[in-house]
C-alpha cells in the first residue's frame, strides 16, 4: 500500500536510483488491480505480456546506464476512449468489441511511451464516452472507490476510479462535457482540462475508427492523485520542461458559485469555500464575482455547439426517441421549466445549421467578454458539479434520469453547467480535491484560467491543495 500510494515522482526517483525495478513496480500495480477488479471493475482490458516485456526492457537499460525517459518504468492505464497497440478503443460500444487489435497507439499515448511509461490496461468508459458514470454493455458498471454504491464519474470513470484506488498513478482521460473533471471530482483526484487543440486527440474515439476529424470542444488531457504528478504528465503530453513556477501572493482570484439555473448543493458550496480560503492563506487576492459572463447566453451557445457532436454518436433509435419526446417537452418549456435535460435531446435530434453557426457567433462574444475578464483575474476558482458522487442510475429513456441536489430534483443534463464555461470557450481547467463531504465523499473545485494559461494554474492549485491537504485515499 505504501508503494502503489507513493507520488509518481517518487516512483521514478525510487525507479532510477534502483531502489525498485519496473517489474517489481508493475507487478506492485497488477496485484492491486486483482484484489479489487471485481469490486471496482476500473480496468477493463489488459495486455500483461507486452507490459512485462517492455518493464524488462527498461531495467535492462537502466542497468546499462542508458539514457531514459521521464517516465521510464512508471506503470499505466489509459482510458478506453485512446486507441492502444494491441487493446484498440471501443469507447463502451458493442459495435466496437472485435475491432483488429493492429491500431497504432493514439497520438497521447504515443508520446506516453516515447517517455518509457509501461502501458498495461484500459479503464472502463460509458456508451461513446456519453454520460456522467461509467457502464457499458461490453465491460458493466465501475464503482467509486469512496462508495461502490455510487458512480465514479464519466466518461473518464475508471479513469478516476483506478487513481484514487492506487491502480495506477497516471492515467489518460477527455473532455467535452466535463469527462475529465466530474470524475476527478467524484474520486478525489486531480486533472487537467487543456486549452481546446494544444494536445492532438488522434486516435480517440469518437469519432468513428479511422474517421478522424479536428473538432469542436473536445480535448485530451493528464489524470493524476496530485498536483505535481499532473503537472510531470502534462508536460509530458505538451513535449516541454513546464514553465518557471511562480509564488501565488498576489494572484488575483475570482470565486463563482452562484448563477441563475446552475444548481449547486451545499457541500460542494462548501468545498468551493475551502479553496478560495487556502488560497487566501497562501497569499492570493480573493473575491467573489456574480459571473463572468452571462450563464443563460454561455447554456444556449455550448448547447447548440455540443449537440451534433454528440448526436453523432448516437444510434438512430435514439435519435428517433429524441425526437418524439419533443412535443411533450415545449409545453414545459415554454413554461419556463430548466431545459437543459429534455431540451438538449430536441437540439440533438434537429442540430439546425442556423442555430449553430449563431451558437459560434455567441461562443465568440463570450470568448472576448472572458479573456477581458482574465486582464483583471489570474483564475477562477468554481465548482464542478452541482453534487458529490451520486447512487448509480441506468434508467432508461436517458433523458429522464434526474439528479438529487439536496432538497431539489433537476434534470441530469444540469451536470453540464458549470463545466460549461471551460468547454464552450476553450479554456483550461484544473481540477483538484477540496476535502470531504461528513460521509467521506470527496468534493473537487475547478480552477479556471485563460487561453493558454495552465502554467499559472498549476502554481495556483499547488498553492491550495498545499493547504487542503491534497488526496485521501479510500479505504476500499
Amino acid at each position: 500500500m505504501e508503494l502503489i500510494y507513493k507520488t509518481a515522482r517518487e516512483m521514478a526517483a525510487d525507479l532510477a536510483a534502483k531502489r525498485i525495478s519496473a517489474r517489481e513496480l508493475l507487478n506492485a500495480h497488477l496485484a492491486r488491480n486483482d484484489a479489487l477488479a471485481k469490486k471496482l471493475n476500473a480496468v477493463v482490458a489488459t495486455d500483461i505480456p507486452r507490459a512485462v516485456k517492455t518493464a524488462e526492457a527498461i531495467d535492462n537499460a537502466r542497468a546499462k546506464g542508458e539514457t531514459l525517459g521521464l517516465l521510464a518504468g512508471l506503470p499505466m492505464t489509459v482510458k478506453d476512449g485512446f486507441d492502444v497497440e494491441g487493446l484498440p478503443a471501443t469507447s463502451g460500444n458493442p459495435a466496437f468489441a472485435h475491432r483488429d487489435a493492429k491500431c497504432a497507439d493514439a497520438d497521447l499515448v504515443r508520446l506516453t511511451r516515447a517517455q518509457d511509461a509501461v502501458i498495461w490496461g484500459k479503464t472502463n468508459v460509458p456508451f461513446m464516452l456519453g454520460d456522467f458514470q461509467s457502464f457499458n454493455a461490453i465491460y458493466g458498471t465501475t464503482n467509486n472507490p469512496y462508495d461502490v454504491t455510487r458512480v465514479p464519474g464519466g466518461s473518464s470513470g475508471g479513469a478516476a476510479a483506478a487513481l484514487a484506488a492506487g491502480i495506477t498513478p497516471l492515467e489518460i482521460g477527455s473532455d467535452i462535457g466535463g469527462s475529465l473533471r466530474h470524475p476527478a471530482n467524484f474520486c478525489g483526484v486531480c486533472s487537467l482540462k487543456p486549452t481546446w487543440n494544444v494536445l492532438p486527440l488522434r486516435g480517440h474515439i469518437p469519432p468513428a475508427p479511422d474517421q478522424y476529424v479536428e473538432g469542436d470542444l473536445g480535448v485530451g488531457g493528464p489524470m493524476a492523485r496530485n498536483v505535481g504528478d499532473l503537472r510531470l504528465l502534462w508536460n509530458v503530453l505538451r513535449g516541454t520542461t513546464g514553465g518557471v513556477k511562480k509564488d501565488v501572493k498576489g494572484a488575483r482570484i475570482a470565486v463563482w458559485d452562484e448563477a441563475e439555473g446552475f444548481p449547486l448543493s451545499q457541500e460542494v458550496k462548501e468545498g468551493v469555500e475551502r479553496a478560495a480560503n487556502a488560497l487566501a492563506q497562501q497569499g492570493a487576492r480573493v473575491e467573489r464575482v456574480k459571473s463572468p459572463v452571462d450563464p443563460k447566453r454561455l447554456m444556449e451557445s455550448y448547447m447548440w455547439l455540443l449537440a451534433p457532436i454528440i448526436a453523432s454518436g448516437f444510434p438512430p433509435k435514439l435519435l428517433a426517441q429524441m425526437e418524439s419526446v419533443r412535443a411533450s417537452d415545449e409545453k414545459a418549456i415554454a413554461a419556463g421549466a430548466d431545459v437543459w435535460g429534455p431540451e438538449f435531446y430536441r437540439l440533438a435530434s434537429t442540430a439546425r445549421f442556423y442555430e449553430v453557426a449563431q451558437a459560434q457567433v455567441t461562443r465568440q462574444a463570450l470568448k472576448d467578454q472572458l479573456a477581458g475578464f482574465f486582464k483583471q483575474h489570474d483564475a477562477i476558482v468554481m465548482p464542478i458539479t452541482p453534487v458529490t458522487a451520486f447512487p448509480h442510475d441506468h434508467s432508461e429513456p436517458f433523458h429522464a434520469r434526474r439528479v438529487q441536489v439536496d432538497n431539489r430534483v433537476v434534470p441530469y443534463f444540469t451536470m453540464l453547467s458549470w463545466i460549461s464555461l471551460a468547454t464552450a470557450l476553450h479554456s483550461p481547467a484544473l481540477a483538484l480535491p477540496a476535502g470531504q463531504t461528513k460521509a467521506g465523499m470527496p468534493v473537487g473545485v475547478q480552477i479556471v484560467g485563460p487561453v493558454n494559461g495552465e502554467d499559472r494554474l498549476f502554481d495556483i492549485a499547488a498553492a491550495a491543495e498545499e493547504v487542503l491537504g491534497g488526496f485521501r485515499a479510500p479505504a476500499v
